[in-house]
């Protein structure tokens, strides 16, 4: 049956159909053999209104979106077909389906993903308020077992040094040289999907943005993009404009902090040092320009908070020429250093048959030959007039993941360039009438770590029913367990920067 969804920026069709457990297979395995992309997949609650919970799949196949639902009636079995032969990382989003919803994908991997420490009987996202949650003791996880002459096992986490957030790595070593890494992650669940249910749509954003502090523009940005497309309306030029150039210095910024920790953690303390101050000029800008170094509620429906005076224009080009010079500089430093080459080059190493295989997205993904970014492939304005380079390697190791990130954040100064060179003039926001609740949403921007998405529905009072926002780092975490085998323990931290991947916004 054919649903109603709002269009999407940047694609040409954006499609919604129920289907009963043997179409909807069928639909995703025709879809998967003809090199679909698996964008997300969440479950929600909608047995007020249908009777039943939904499984939601959206796939993306070149500018093509289609978002495939699966009802199961509340008085049947909650389970529905297994997609983890299909795409790698579904797995995981369905654990968390069923810690969060009770619905399960038959015959996959049953043990908990998010749920620590809640009865296995509890479904914190069906809907209505959760009431008094009974304390239990934390849940004995049943890691995988590797055995064998010479076998052991290194236990790290789930508390991290520094500001890392909590997440579990069981090592199975021989000697120093990794056969197996397991993941064990969720140790924050957060609530976040369950806060939506209920706001006001126009405050949703503030949430969003929230979701991972470090992409906090590109999620505010997806969420307004799906409720402004439920208005029927699209912010200004100048304002649409805006939201690229603050998208870009998120970009950078993430960019300069990760070359500097990746130095550090290949025993370079200089590059950290350097990248560090880079990192901080930038983040100085972004007070000056938008009154908060993390510019978290500078996006918002309709258009931007601050517009930018020619002064403001003035400096910031002063402030890109300075960070311009000292990153090639340093790119010629990092390429010249032969202990920064000798820990990079080989080591997490993903090929590109391995990447296409397990999905992985992003700048991780484009460093092991997937040549897939939404700013080049799905253009939404204004990237559609901004011809964007697309920067990709084939090596698939750390080496290959720096490289991308030095031209990528070069790529992202020429952006911001082109973005300040002749702004469309008018308005930096707009009123936006009243959202239609008769359909869901989405919003789709290319994040500096990947792909972001938001799946928005409303109720008829105007209030979020249910909001999904989706993190690259679902599809790239179980990647990661691949790229560390065969490597050495004390590679694991390089390997681990060089994807940099969230707990946060894996851990809604």
């Amino acid at each position: 049956m054919d649903l109603p969804l709002a269009p999407v920026p940047g694609f040409e069709a954006a499609r919604r159909r129920r289907l009963n457990a043997d179409a909807w297979l069928a639909e995703i395995t025709d879809a998967h053999a003809q090199g679909a992309r698996l964008a997300a997949l969440w479950a929600s609650d909608a047995r007020a209104a249908e009777g039943a919970l939904r499984v939601c799949v959206v796939l993306q196949h070149g500018r093509t979106l289609d978002w495939l639902e699966l009802a199961l009636p509340a008085d049947g079995p909650l389970e529905y077909p297994d997609l983890g032969r299909l795409f790698a990382a579904a797995t995981r989003m369905q654990r968390a389906a069923a810690d969060l919803l009770g619905v399960r994908a038959a015959g996959a991997d049953a043990r908990p993903w998010l749920r620590h420490a809640w009865p296995a009987t509890l479904a914190p996202l069906r809907a209505g308020p959760l009431g008094e949650v009974e304390p239990m003791p934390a849940i004995d996880y049943p890691f995988v077992r590797v055995a064998g002459d010479g076998v052991h096992e290194i236990a790290v986490g789930p508390v991290h040094a520094g500001i890392i957030e909590p997440g579990h790595f069981r090592f199975s070593v021989v000697g120093e040289k990794v056969l197996r890494l397991e993941q064990r992650l969720g140790y924050v669940h957060k609530g976040i999907e369950k806060r939506f249910e209920g706001m006001p749509a126009e405050d949703g954003q503030r949430l969003a943005a929230r979701v991972s502090g470090d992409s906090a523009v590109g999620f505010a940005w997806a969420y307004c993009m799906a409720l402004e497309a439920l208005c029927g309306a699209e912010p200004p030029p100048r304002a649409l404009a805006l939201r690229a150039l603050a998208l870009e210095r998120e970009r950078l910024a993430n960019h300069l902090g990760d070359l500097g920790a990746l130095g550090n953690d290949a025993g370079f303390a200089f590059g950290l040092a350097q990248f560090s101050h880079l990192k901080e000029r930038l983040l100085r800008g972004n007070a000056a320009l938008y009154g908060a170094r993390y510019p978290m509620d500078e996006i918002v429906p309709g258009g931007v908070v601050h517009d930018l005076a020619p002064p403001q224009i003035a400096a910031v080009h002063a402030e890109l020429d300075a960070i311009e010079r000292e990153l090639a500089d340093l790119a010629a430093i990092y390429a010249d250093h032969a202990g920064l080459q000798d820990r990079f080059q080989g080591a997490g190493r993903v090929t590109p048959e391995l990447a296409g295989r397990l999905g992985l997205v992003g700048l991780a993904g484009r460093a092991s030959g997937q040549a897939f970014d939404l700013r080049c492939d799905c253009p939404a304005p204004p990237y559609d007039r901004l011809p964007v380079p697309l920067v990709t390697r084939t090596a698939g190791d750390v080496a290959a993941r720096v490289e991308v990130r030095f031209e990528e954040a070069q790529v992202a100064i020429d952006l911001c360039r082109r973005l300040l060179g002749a702004p469309p003039e008018g308005d930096v926001r707009r009123a936006l009438p009243a959202p239609r609740s008769d359909r869901p949403a989405l919003g789709l921007v290319e994040g500096w770590r990947g792909p972001l998405l938001v799946a928005l529905e409303l109720a008829a009072d105007g209030r979020i029913a249910r909001c999904r926002p989706q993190d690259p780092s679902w599809h790239n975490w179980p990647v990661l367990e691949h790229a560390i085998i065969d490597n050495i323990v004390p590679d694991f931290p390089l390997i681990n920067k060089s994807f940099n991947l969230s707990y946060s916004g894996h851990d809604l």
